[in-house]
């Protein structure tokens, strides 16, 4: 079964953008940008590729499906881009949109049974592009996080979850540190340890 790969960049107080959506305030380093390049191609949107001198038709390695939420998905529409990912499958989970581009498939019903649904799929994984709505809603059946933890306090804005209070335990498998002090890190659900009877006694 593929997995639900929630890929964030965060504030180091844990916000994805400012009040407002900025995302500006995120300090960039090189060797970072082409880490992510090189190993999460298929996050870049088709639009910017040519921008940063990527390949528009540059294979997918990890993911060919996209979920994103309604916020999410108004950032590319805003810049008149509504097809931000014809590289991957895209979803946009929304009560609110009632149209969208032919590519995207919009989702006005439950995001758990949609995740469960591509996850019984064959294929490569599937990007939980944001926002933080949505992917408190998908927490429980997210499979991988993919942190990109940027060294500034955003001292406010949207979190990474939002959808009441409901912990989950997560270990950090890999750890990436680049040179401004930012880091990519890999979490995996923590599976509780199974104490046996010999042991309890």
């Amino acid at each position: 079964m593929r997995k639900l790969v929630y890929f964030i960049g965060v504030s180091i107080d844990g916000m994805i953008a400012g009040p407002g959506g900025e995302t500006d305030f995120h300090p960039l380093d090189p060797d970072m940008v082409t880490h992510v390049r090189a190993e999460f191609p298929e996050t870049m949107p088709a639009h910017i590729r040519p921008l940063i001198g990527m390949a528009v038709d540059t294979p997918n390695k990890r993911y060919d499906t996209v979920i994103m939420g309604r916020t999410t998905y108004s950032i590319p529409l805003a810049e008149g881009v509504p097809d931000p990912y014809p590289h991957l499958r895209q979803y946009v989970v929304s009560r609110s949109l009632t149209e969208a581009d032919p590519a995207v498939t919009l989702v006005p019903g439950d995001p758990l049974a949609l995740a469960r649904q591509l996850k019984a799929e064959d294929g490569l994984d599937i990007w939980l592009c944001g926002g933080a709505d949505l992917a408190g809603q998908l927490l429980p059946e997210i499979d991988e996080l993919v942190v990109k933890s940027y060294p500034v306090a955003a001292g406010g804005g949207v979190p990474m979850f939002r959808d009441g209070f409901g912990p989950r335990a997560f270990t950090p498998v890999e750890v990436l540190t680049f040179g401004h002090g930012g880091t990519i890190t890999t979490y995996r659900p923590r599976v509780a340890a199974r104490i046996s009877s010999d042991a309890s006694r």
